[in-house]
C-alpha cells in the first residue's frame, strides 16, 4: 500500500489527487471523505473509488474483512460507499459544583 505522504500528495486536492492517482496507473482510492462523490466525478474514471464512512479505527478494525472484500470486488470506473458505522464522542459530564 503506498500512502499519499510517501508521493508527495498530502497537498493535493480531491480533483488532482485522483487525476495523480490515475496518471500513475493506480487501481482503487480508498478515502473516508463523505463529500467526494458530491465533489468529483467519481464514476467513469480508470480507478475505483471506495468511501468509508469513518476514518475511525477502532470502528474499522471491526470491519476490516468487509472492507478487504470490498476492494477485491472494486472494479475501474465504480465508486462504492461502505458503512462501517460512525464515531461519536461521548459527552463529557457536566463539572461537578462544590
Amino acid at each position: 500500500m503506498i500512502r499519499s505522504a510517501e508521493r508527495n500528495w498530502q497537498q493535493l486536492k480531491n480533483g488532482d489527487l485522483l487525476l495523480a492517482a490515475e496518471e500513475e496507473a493506480f487501481d482503487l482510492l480508498l478515502t473516508c471523505d463523505q463529500n467526494l462523490e458530491y465533489q468529483q466525478k467519481v464514476t467513469g474514471r480508470r480507478i475505483a473509488v471506495l468511501a468509508l464512512s469513518t476514518n475511525n479505527w477502532p470502528l474499522l478494525r471491526t470491519r476490516v474483512e468487509d472492507i478487504v472484500n470490498a476492494i477485491d470486488r472494486a472494479k475501474s470506473g465504480t465508486y462504492r460507499w461502505r458503512n462501517c458505522g460512525a464515531f461519536r464522542r461521548q459527552r463529557r459530564p457536566p463539572a461537578r459544583e462544590d
